[in-house]
């Protein structure tokens, strides 16, 4: 269970929420209403008042860089700081069967960052963020550069999470994608009811 307690972040009321083991919380709202903010303070990366606790520890009695590998906050367009990709997922775990969960080639592995296209460079930082198995992901816009057939791929890749006992943290401007995926929404700015956690359908 990641358990969330007035966790107060720039911009926004103070939040409380819980996501269950193998359950997914969509984080919605407008540009600028303090997603990417929100999941940024849980994976501890920016600084925020109140409790983050993964599975009865909170973030503050677990040294920051062992937080982040148990809470993996993922970007749409990751940052990358060395040359290829296979220079950061070469003691990845079951890397071959990641890059074929997601219909990349092996040989993209080591081409340079700089050649792959966007599409490219978000799948593998999608698997960059999975492949040491986290307890915790935070997609940030996860799908955001993929086609159809990509994101549908990417879609399964965080289903399977989910079944693995995972917990997800989801921030997508895709509706249909929210839907299949979420077990509760989180609302920002312009809902009914800011702040507030809210069941919705399987």
């Amino acid at each position: 269970m990641l358990r969330i307690d007035n966790l107060r972040v720039p911009g926004l009321p103070a939040l409380s929420f819980e996501v269950p083991a193998q359950e997914c919380l969509a984080v919605e709202g407008p540009s600028g209403s303090g997603k990417t903010r929100l999941l940024r303070a849980i994976a501890d990366l920016d600084p925020a008042e109140g409790y983050v606790t993964l599975e009865g520890v909170e973030r503050r009695e677990v040294p920051a860089p062992e937080w982040r590998r148990r809470v993996r906050y993922a970007s749409a367009e990751p940052a990358w700081w060395a040359r290829t990709a296979r220079e950061h997922l070469a003691a990845a775990p079951k890397l071959d069967r990641l890059l074929s969960a997601l219909g990349l080639d092996p040989a993209l592995l080591d081409r340079p960052i700089a050649e792959l296209s966007t599409g490219e460079r978000q799948r593998l930082g999608l698997i960059r963020a999975v492949a040491d198995e986290p307890r915790v992901l935070l997609l940030d816009e996860p799908t955001s550069a993929l086609d159809p057939q990509a994101a549908a791929l990417a879609e399964e890749l965080i289903r399977f999470q989910m079944l693995a006992g995972r917990m997800v943290v989801l921030v997508s401007h895709d509706a249909q994608r929210v839907a299949r995926l979420a077990h509760a929404r989180l609302l920002l700015a312009g809902a009914a009811r800011p702040g507030t956690a809210q069941s919705v359908a399987a």
